[in-house]
């Protein structure tokens, strides 16, 4: 899988660009606030239908622009076809085959990305949200409907929680609502954590061999979920409903003191230990990054395993974040089969025959210069 080419129009701090891509490495080279990070959001956006850096689409539009335009030309088994995104004052647009697509989860999967960016380091040390983005935003990729369902669920919290500030403040006193809320959830969350354990062990398969590689077999990388529910991993998702059921009911009153839903996937996280102690907690700083290195690696060979195509790799400014060794893994992992877009101030210091192949592009105030 790859994307040929991409074109942009009134996108951040691009008015016109049309770029044709090499299907194995392409170099973005500019300084800092050029517009590099901007292309590698693009690409993004064109697979997700958002951003990873801002969840305000005006944002993207240039200023006093009525509108920005994203279109990329994709190659997936054996054959091509256009992705489009149009935001505006009205709206966003996501067109595959030039089909308005109504639903993200008909959209979302039609190109496949993974990024590797700075702030992905903090996936081990930063805040649970940034882990349950990480899971949602992957298992979205492989299996569309999960989205489908994780924004239903998000919708009825937002409802479910302003009926329960209504309750904490006396403003309501009828319960009538809350429970039929409470049924609606429960039938969304159950399928999320059936679903987030199914990728959880598809991504240990990887993970933890790839893991033991980078550390040169001295350490053993486990992922566990750590729920607000206590169920195992192997409980089908009538079993994990009537879990559900039974913690709402012993909830319910502590919700309506605090004013907010107290139990869910929303809540969830991720625990990671190497050689059995939590990284986050006991992990030097080496520890951490080689264990969102191995995440991000085993996102790839996952992908593949379920697609059948390797997804397309997005390195906005990350190597520089890496030392030699774990530059030179990653980049020898990818090499020759994945097509990848790597961003960065300079390649000086970067010593790896993947880039001395690579397609560069200069970029400058927005502009390619040649």
């Amino acid at each position: 899988m790859h994307i040929n080419q991409l074109a942009l129009k009134n996108y951040r701090n691009y008015e016109q660009m049309q770029l044709t891509f090499d299907d194995k490495i392409n170099v973005i080279i500019g300084e800092n606030a050029q517009g590099k990070t901007n292309l590698m959001e693009a690409i993004y956006l064109l697979a997700f239908a958002k951003s990873h850096r801002t969840p305000r689409d005006k944002e993207l539009v240039q200023w006093e622009k009525e509108y920005a335009k994203i279109e990329g030309n994709v190659s997936k088994r054996n054959r091509s076809f256009p992705l489009e995104i149009i935001i505006s004052s009205k709206g966003k647009k996501a067109k595959l085959n030039h089909l308005e697509q109504r639903r993200l989860s008909d959209y979302i999967g039609a190109m496949n990305v993974v990024m590797f960016a700075p702030e992905d380091l903090n996936l081990v040390k930063g805040s649970p949200q940034i882990r349950r983005r990480f899971i949602d935003m992957e298992i979205g990729q492989i299996q569309p409907t999960y989205i489908y369902h994780l924004v239903q669920y998000q919708k009825i919290v937002k409802q479910r929680n302003h009926l329960l500030k209504n309750l904490q403040r006396k403003q309501q006193a009828d319960r009538t609502m809350l429970q039929v809320l409470t049924e609606q959830l429960i039938e969304h969350a159950a399928f999320i954590i059936e679903k987030r354990f199914t990728f959880l062990d598809l991504l240990r398969k990887w993970a933890d061999p790839i893991h033991k590689g980078i550390s040169r077999g001295i350490e053993q990388l486990e992922i566990n979920y750590q729920g607000t529910i206590e169920v195992s991993e192997d409980s089908n998702r009538e079993k994990i409903t009537s879990i559900y059921q039974q913690r709402f009911a012993g909830v319910e009153e502590k919700e309506i003191e605090r004013g907010t839903t107290l139990v869910g996937p929303h809540r969830d996280d991720l625990l990671f230990l190497v050689n059995g102690k939590d990284v986050q907690t006991y992990g030097s700083q080496g520890q951490q990054r080689t264990t969102a290195l191995s995440l991000k690696l085993a996102e790839i060979e996952l992908i593949y395993n379920e697609v059948g195509e390797y997804p397309i790799l997005l390195l906005d400014d990350v190597l520089s974040e890496l030392d030699d060794y774990r530059q030179s893994h990653l980049l020898n992992t990818i090499q020759g089969k994945v097509q990848t877009f790597v961003s960065t101030t300079s390649v000086d210091g970067i010593k790896h025959e993947t880039l001395e192949k690579a397609e560069l592009f200069h970029i400058e105030n927005g502009k390619l210069v040649t």
